[in-house]
């Protein structure tokens, strides 16, 4: 019986599953969305909110905590300098799972994680929506 045990496994094993994750993470910091499947968006939502939560403490043993996920220096920085900084006020759920079409080939359901508040725009981008 599998009685509460947390977490996919995907058809991977460990070091997979975690390489995979830890890639998926530092896209969605660096990209803010991420296109994948709805099995895999559901999990990737976990790693991404404990990293927010992270980013948020704004300690150095956090940033090192954050770093052991987080691939490399520039989505580090922008975790902790950009995102974090969002979600101050926030107590959870940072981020979102938006189900889109299937995936052409094998009709896998594919879903679009993204954070929940959107960057601020800059100057360029607020010219054209309004």
């Amino acid at each position: 019986m599998r009685h509460r045990k947390t977490g996919r496994k995907l058809g991977r094993n460990s070091a997979h599953r975690r390489a995979m994750f830890r890639n998926m993470v530092t896209s969605l910091i660096m990209h803010g969305r991420v296109t994948t499947t709805d099995a895999k968006a559901k999990e990737l939502r976990r790693w991404a909110d404990r990293v927010v939560t992270l980013g948020k403490k704004q300690t150095l043993a956090a940033r090192r905590r954050a770093r052991r996920i987080v691939r490399t220096d520039a989505a580090l920085r922008r975790l902790f300098d950009e995102i974090a900084p969002r979600f101050a006020n926030r107590p959870g759920e940072y981020t979102r799972i938006v189900k889109v079409q299937r995936r052409r080939g094998d009709a896998a359901p594919l879903s679009v994680v993204e954070f929940v508040e959107a960057a601020e725009p800059s100057s360029g981008e607020s010219a054209k929506s309004a």
